[in-house]
């Protein structure tokens, strides 16, 4: 019995037509919602089924095949969102003029500034987000879900340890740095290979993502250093890169999985009707007898 909040894969060969049709079903824990999965490839392409009889080429196949489940699409989705309202709404809650571009995030969660626990409260709720959305992106690997949730814990821990009132803070620094570094690096821990692989997590998209993570993390970086004019902008279009990817690939988790339709054979839940020949040897109940053949017949084929 295949656990709930996985998908099944099953493949059906027709004899007839010479086509290979694939498709999965996935089965939800909560909604009990169905997200469907099929594929047409021509038997040329298939590959191990000339060596097989056309009763094993017609019996299912079962394959698990893991999804992302709904408060995975809630989390990832939050996060961004929470981000941008939460630096919004603090700022206009400052009594004096704050400027976004010259101005960090982390100030208007440092001791001192005005209700300073909105945006405490945001940069927590937002690391909650991320580690459950790395819980859920069951479809990436492995090493880039932990990354992902290390991110997430770091951005909780940097809530816990707010600046002082004028001047930095080690813990701060740290905890925030092992922050923009992991979500950083999580698309390259995350990819995996092979045609059926959600967009977000092929090779060549997770690079390009992690590079221009990467590239906004040096500009920020940069501004930090140099103590520039764009310290504010930079952190902000950072933060908000870092957010938004994970709502992307889980996007494109949940495309890949409505995107198909299930084929007919795999839509029924009862067997097939059985052949003429079939009726004439089930026995009242149903069940298939035994056939004996004549004497005859097994006398011509002993010799």
């Amino acid at each position: 019995m295949p656990r709930p909040g996985i998908a099944l894969t099953m493949t059906k060969c027709q004899r007839h037509s010479g086509r290979c049709q694939m498709a999965s079903v996935s089965l939800s824990q909560k909604d009990r919602s169905t997200s469907l999965f099929f594929h047409n490839a021509a038997r040329s392409q298939a590959t191990g089924h000339a060596g097989r009889s056309n009763a094993d080429r017609r019996a299912p196949k079962v394959v698990v095949v893991r999804v992302v489940p709904w408060w995975g699409v809630v989390s990832s989705t939050a996060a961004p969102v929470l981000l941008v309202g939460g630096w919004t709404v603090a700022a206009r809650l400052q009594p004096r003029s704050f400027n976004p571009v010259t101005s960090t995030i982390s100030a208007l969660a440092a001791h001192g500034a005005a209700d300073r626990w909105v945006m405490t409260l945001v940069l927590l709720a937002v690391g909650v987000c991320d580690v459950v959305t790395g819980l859920a992106l069951r479809p990436a690997a492995a090493p880039g879900r932990l990354i992902l949730i290390a991110g997430g814990m770091a951005g909780v821990m940097v809530a816990a340890n707010p600046e002082p009132a004028g001047s930095g803070s080690l813990a701060h620094a740290f905890w925030a740095t092992i922050g923009f570094i992991a979500l950083t690096a999580w698309p390259l821990g995350a990819l995996r290979r092979g045609s059926s692989v959600p967009g977000g997590l092929r090779p060549a998209v997770s690079a390009i993502a992690a590079g221009a993570l990467l590239g906004l993390l040096v500009w920020f970086a940069a501004e930090l250093m140099t103590r520039g004019g764009q310290v504010g902008l930079a952190e902000r279009v950072l933060t908000e890169a870092q957010a938004g990817w994970p709502l992307a690939v889980v996007l494109t988790c949940w495309r890949s999985a409505s995107s198909a339709r299930l084929p007919a054979w795999a839509r029924r839940d009862d067997p097939p009707a059985p052949r003429p020949a079939d009726r004439r040897n089930r026995g009242r109940n149903g069940k298939p007898r035994d056939v004996r053949l004549p004497d005859w017949s097994a006398r011509s084929r002993r010799s």
